[in-house]
């Protein structure tokens, strides 16, 4: 017998959600590490939030939501509420029920500020690289270090000459200025990104800046590769594939060995771990970046460019001797090893660059682009914790 469809809305659904979700759906794991991170953090939860007023949306609550934003590749925090009305699943994961009313998009923005001011995403990765150590999932013999970019959330038409600026702001003060082009007025006109023509114009960080992100700075990755507006992120990481450290700053050719050590100190201070040795490509190979390693009784299995090193000539200090000594040891096997377990660091990257959408910033401003990376390198480890402990 044929049967027909009810037409007939039900008027009450009587079912708990827990039962909805699978007993083996991978979110499950993940979630009881992420209660038990939050709950460790109620102390600093306290202090961020005032004694009167009206009730806020939980910290805890927005911190999943956006760990849900990594986990699923949701595009912004509108289309993520979006989902929060509709998905179970999501509803589950943050506590909510059925008939909770969903907290608009604009709380993210206005809680943004307070999450920077109190350290939140930061606590809450250490949180999770914490839970890492106490599982024994970590090791303290060996590290890699190495950085990427993130593209800034910014046009390279947006970058004008600082004394152009400068001449531009006197003029808006003095009530004059050039007037604008035909063509580009019609574009304003439009609504369109007007066009600019920077053809045979060389444009450098001391020369130009961006006036939409100040903060990003023009950087290529080698030759024969554009150069883009870019923030750098940088990490340690150790042999299981976990994210011990994170830290975003400009992209230069200096502040990445600099930010190195600051993560190494943050890790011991912190956690109290201090690797044996770390790996790490050529752009580490700085003298005084190896000296630095050695006097942390660090063992640095850093690749070394090709060319001569002569420790013995006239001039050589501790970081020309430091080099020969890297390089000499690039024979041993243990070196060698270490080297081919440095590409693991890739599998982060290339994970954060598409499953949690970091290949360009979603904000502007390199506090909110750190919130965004802590908390994408905290879901990395979530999720690679979950399947270390069920195998």
């Amino acid at each position: 017998m044929k049967g027909t469809p009810e037409r007939q809305a039900a008027v009450y659904h009587t079912f708990n959600v827990e039962d909805l979700i699978e007993p083996g759906h991978p979110l499950r794991p993940i979630k009881r590490m992420v209660d038990r991170a939050l709950a460790d953090m109620s102390r600093t939860f306290k202090a961020a939030y005032s004694d009167r007023g009206r009730p806020s949306i939980p910290p805890e609550t927005l911190l999943k939501a956006l760990l849900l934003q990594c986990l699923y590749t949701i595009r912004s925090e509108r289309e993520l509420c979006r989902r929060l009305k509709t998905d179970l699943l999501f509803r589950w994961f943050l506590d909510l029920q059925p008939s909770d009313d969903v907290f608009d998009h604009s709380v993210f923005t206005h809680n943004r500020e307070r999450l920077s001011a109190h350290g939140i995403t930061q606590k809450f990765f250490d949180q999770v690289v914490k839970q890492a150590i106490e599982a024994g999932l970590t090791s303290d013999e060996h590290f890699t270090v190495d950085g990427s970019l993130i593209q800034s959330h910014a046009s390279l038409k947006s970058l004008k000459k600082i004394e152009r600026e400068a001449s531009k702001d006197d003029r808006d003060d003095r009530g004059g200025g050039s007037p604008s082009s035909p063509a580009s007025s019609s574009e304003a006109r439009t609504g369109r990104n007007p066009s600019v023509d920077f053809k045979g114009e060389r444009r450098t960080n001391a020369t130009h800046r961006s006036t939409t992100d100040p903060e990003a700075k023009l950087y290529r990755k080698g030759d024969g590769v554009g150069a883009f507006l870019c923030h750098s992120a940088r990490l340690t990481e150790n042999r299981h594939g976990l994210v011990m450290s994170v830290r975003i700053d400009e992209a230069s050719g200096t502040a990445e060995r600099a930010n190195t050590l600051k993560m190494l100190d943050h890790l011991e201070r912190r956690h109290g771990v201090r690797p044996s040795t770390l790996g790490a490509d050529k752009g580490y190979d700085a003298g005084a970046f190896l000296v630095e390693l050695e006097k942390r009784w660090i063992e640095p299995h850093v690749a070394i460019k090709s060319g001569k090193i002569d420790p013995l000539r006239d001039g050589a200090d501790d970081g020309t001797w430091a080099r020969w000594l890297v390089r000499s040891e690039q024979r041993r096997a243990a070196f060698k090893k270490s080297q081919r377990r440095r590409k693991l660091v890739e599998e982060f990257f290339g994970w954060v660059k598409t499953v949690a959408g970091m290949r360009r910033a979603r904000h502007v401003g390199r506090e909110k682009i750190r919130q965004c990376f802590e908390l994408a390198a905290a879901a990395y480890n979530l999720v690679r914790m979950k399947n270390l402990l069920a195998a």
